[in-house]
């Protein structure tokens, strides 16, 4: 196999101007907007995977979602080594509790592929352990995807040279400075281990029910587009986002007690936005 073919792939080239990207991250943040209210008291629900190299944007495109849906049915799940509490357990079973219910949609800043990565890489999973995680996560995002869980799975790819220009600047930032920490500098050193290990990774939980995206992410504003239209591409695939018309108690209270006149047939006061082919 070889070591880089998947990540070879990628054009670290791609950027975004300012402009087109302001355009763009509104419209699909708008849109994943309306996927949220169709998914609420439904039995739809969505796994977002983010995993990348240290300093390759992840906190940031997640914060592009978090900053417009809602909380009450968006969870963000950052995942750190386990505790030991969490290390005498399977280790898929701290991330069973985090799930999201019906209706609801989850993002992992990290997930259970630490076992394929971190811990395959400095030792924490014994050979024998790790080998046999890439059947466990397959059949874990199968059960899932069967009970009609929509799982999307992100890889940013950075550059070393990108990845080493970020570290610095975030040592060299008394705000960002928090960011980093020794392990990251001891994971830039081994990088070549990462990347087979990410390699592996990719070829054999790669599936068809849930697939990796590598996404490029050496341009900040390039990977937060690109992940966002994944993103809205697999979770509103078949959903009706066209708001629901206003019931007709809420219309006659309305009337009654606030003296407006709404639009039942329209449903909302506001217009959807205009599906771009571009995004």
């Amino acid at each position: 196999m070889s070591r880089t073919r998947h990540l070879d792939a990628v054009d670290l080239s791609a950027k975004l101007d300012s402009d087109t990207y302001q355009k763009k991250l509104t419209r699909l943040q708008d849109k994943l907007m309306l996927i949220q209210q169709a998914y609420l008291g439904t039995h739809e629900r969505a796994m977002i995977v983010f995993e990348g190299w240290d300093a390759a944007g992840k906190g940031g495109t997640i914060r592009c979602l978090s900053s417009v849906l809602d909380p009450r049915g968006f969870k963000v799940w950052p995942i750190a080594a386990p505790t030991p509490a969490e290390q005498a357990n399977h280790y898929l079973h701290r991330f069973w509790t985090r799930l999201p219910a019906y209706g609801e949609i989850s993002v992992f800043d990290r997930s259970w592929y630490g076992r394929v990565l971190v811990e395959r890489v400095e030792g924490f999973a014994k050979p024998v352990a790790w080998r046999r995680a890439y059947d466990e996560i397959n059949h874990f995002e199968a059960l899932h995807a069967a009970d009609g869980a929509r799982i999307v799975k992100i890889f940013l790819h950075v550059s070393a040279d990108v990845q080493r220009e970020r570290f610095i600047r975030r040592i060299e930032d008394p705000l960002k400075r928090w960011k980093l920490t020794y392990e990251d500098i001891r994971n830039w050193r081994q990088r070549p281990a990462y990347e087979e290990a990410i390699e592996e990774m990719l070829k054999r939980t790669s599936t068809k029910d849930a697939p990796w995206h590598v996404v490029s992410a050496n341009d900040k504003q390039h990977a937060r587009v690109e992940s966002l239209k994944l993103i809205a591409d697999c979770l509103g695939k078949g959903i009706d986002t066209k708001p629901k018309p206003v019931p007709e108690e809420l219309y006659a209270a309305a009337r009654e007690h606030l003296g407006i006149t709404l639009d039942t047939h329209a449903g909302h006061s506001g217009k959807a936005p205009k599906p771009e082919t571009d995004l």
